[in-house]
């Protein structure tokens, strides 16, 4: 027995557009029943699940690729939580909050992590998937009997829970909030702590600043701060480590943790699997298709849940949700099994002054093929050293002898454009890119072909991303600058756009320059390591490229963190701190494995 999810995309549906393909070829409605229809009201297609027979015809042949048709097992139709409205995503299954615990959401974006912190946190009430008629609240505690979540969501009916979520959108603080950075914390610090807190998240020096005129990390911390200073019995984080460096991301876990430690109940959503690794005690895996519907597993150990992610498959339920597993390659990490080709560019010892800032950087070359990633805390000139290689900044002293075409991806995009992505890809092409060459080799493995007919002003922050990545390697160019393409990504995205820019630029003969903060992506995607190190917005150092095994290992140790790899995923897992396999690494001096 099965149960059918026909999920429609509004914004993607374009009746006026098309030749109604779906309610034209669908075997249902020829032989005479209403299964595709379109409504008058809000003129766009709806589709009968009751009717529909799941052959997927309609998938196939509507042009704007705006339909999703799944069958599921019937078993999961009796645990739906919610449903939004007709033909609109539905969440089954809800994890359930511990105390004195962080539990870690870990899934791709689309899968409904937002519903279940809207959810848990009494700002929405769950329909158990009745939207036209949504039950009550006796009807809903009478549904979870017998479980943890009953308890819970009878606080939430007598209003005796008090939540705190930090929000994933940091920059709709600083336009809900007029003042500094101490008013807001003094507004909201109910437990006494922003004290601490200024200094365990170093905000010293933005206190007296107004709120838009931070930068996005400073923005991110102080909206963790702001979350955590609440006196709350749940505490939600919708995504800590944006726009922070690997030294601020280790600060959040650390104040995330001390959360769970005096008895509070946490939960995380995180999509860089080194931070989620280092702060979960537990994982709940969602799945299932994005924007139609998502499912929570069964609560696991943070290491299982993060291997059965990886994985694709919960050997528990027995439900494989993807097909493929993410493997990591152990050589190509640790040995000198990269062959340098031969060279792109070469830059000699550079310096570029500001009037607050200076930077300087030793000298360097890129060969074919290679990518060369760049690390460090933020505010020490890694975009500076970027620009400069690109040419959009000119070093004051030390002079690169550029022959050779850059393209770059800067950190910031802008996405207050009103132009369709295709006509982007166009213009990045230098020619159509529907029916190209590039067509078939760039955009279908990034897949973001049915963002075609979006326009980029309605983007998501991980489609922004990647239609910027894409552009970006769609240029005609020898040397592709990339500055943090992991941001807004999910954990999947992050490891198959990593593999894919390895991939392109060792098959293409091409090289690359990679910025980015999340650990896991940089050891994947690196063959060397330039590592920055100085005075954040004082004074930057940059050293030469260095072999993965010497950067990896300095720089984790600049963070006090060891690494060693899972025998079963062969990914990179950050020790415990003080755990028997941290205090031996560190005595041999080996924080990178070996």
């Amino acid at each position: 027995m099965t149960h059918r999810v026909a999920v429609l995309d509004k914004e993607l549906c374009q009746p006026k557009k098309c030749g109604l393909e779906c309610i034209k070829y669908c075997p249902i409605n020829k032989s005479g029943s209403d299964c595709i229809i379109l409504n008058e009201q809000i003129k766009k297609a709806q589709i009968s699940e009751d009717l529909c027979n799941g052959c997927g015809i309609c998938v196939k042949v509507c042009p704007f690729d705006a339909i999703t048709i799944v069958n599921l097992a019937s078993e999961l139709a009796t645990d739906k939580v919610h449903q939004y409205g007709v033909n609109s995503f539905r969440l089954f299954k809800l994890p359930a909050p511990t105390k004195g615990e962080v539990v870690g959401l870990l899934g791709r974006n689309g899968m409904g992590k937002s519903t279940v912190i809207n959810i848990l946190s009494g700002n929405l009430k769950p329909n158990l998937g009745r939207y036209a008629e949504p039950p009550d609240w006796d009807e809903i505690l009478k549904y979870y009997g017998g479980t943890e979540l009953k308890s819970h969501f009878e606080k939430i009916k007598e209003k005796q829970i008090k939540s705190s979520i930090k929000p994933q959108q940091v920059y709709n603080v600083a336009e809900a909030f007029d003042g500094t950075t101490k008013e807001l914390l003094e507004k909201f610090d109910e437990r006494g702590v922003s004290r601490e807190l200024v200094k365990e998240l170093g905000l010293e020096n933005s206190l007296e600043n107004n709120l838009k005129e931070l930068s996005g990390g400073e923005l991110q911390r102080l909206a963790v701060a702001v979350a955590t200073s609440k006196d709350a019995d749940f505490y939600f984080f919708d995504e800590p480590s944006s726009y922070n460096d690997v030294f601020q991301r280790t600060s959040v876990a650390k104040v995330i943790q001390g959360l769970a430690k005096i008895g509070k109940s946490v939960m995380v959503v995180e999509h860089d699997l080194t931070l989620l690794d280092f702060l979960s005690d537990y994982i709940d895996v969602l799945y299932g298709e994005p924007a139609a519907y998502g499912i929570v597993s069964n609560v696991l150990s943070t290491k299982v849940g993060i291997n059965v992610f990886l994985d694709g498959y919960l050997p528990n339920e027995n439900v494989r949700f993807r097909d493929k597993k993410f493997t990591f390659n152990a050589s190509a990490s640790t040995t000198e099994e990269f062959q340098k080709g031969d060279e792109v560019i070469s830059y000699p010892l550079l310096e570029k002054k500001y009037p607050s800032f200076s930077v300087s950087i030793e000298p360097g070359t890129i060969s074919k093929g290679e990518v060369l990633g760049v690390m460090g805390a933020n505010a020490l000139g890694k975009t500076t050293l970027m620009k400069m290689i690109a040419g959009v900044e000119k070093p004051d002293s030390g002079k690169i002898d550029k022959k050779i075409k850059i393209a770059y991806k800067p950190q910031y995009l802008t996405n207050n454009i009103d132009v369709e992505v295709e006509s982007v890809l166009d213009k990045a092409n230098e020619t159509p890119i529907q029916g190209s060459n590039e067509e078939e080799l760039i955009v279908v493995p990034m897949k973001i072909k049915k963002l075609y007919n979006k326009s980029v002003k309605n983007l998501s922050g991980g489609e922004l991303q990647k239609v910027a990545v894409v552009s970006c390697l769609l240029q005609k160019v020898d040397l592709y600058a990339l500055d943090e393409p992991a941001a807004f990504l999910d954990v999947e995205d992050r490891i198959a756009v990593a593999k894919f820019i390895q991939k392109f630029v060792r098959s293409y003969g091409k090289s690359a320059i990679v910025i980015d903060h999340d650990l896991l992506l940089m050891d994947l995607i690196s063959d060397s390591m330039v590592i920055f190190d100085g005075i954040s917005g004082v004074e930057g150092h940059a050293s030469s490229p260095l072999s993965k095994v010497e950067a990896m290992n300095r720089f984790l140790r600049s963070l006090d963190i060891t690494f060693r790899r899972d025998e079963r995923s062969l990914r990179p897992r950050v020790n415990k701190n003080a755990s028997r396999l941290d205090k031996q690494q560190k005595d041999a001096g080996n924080f990178y494995y070996r």
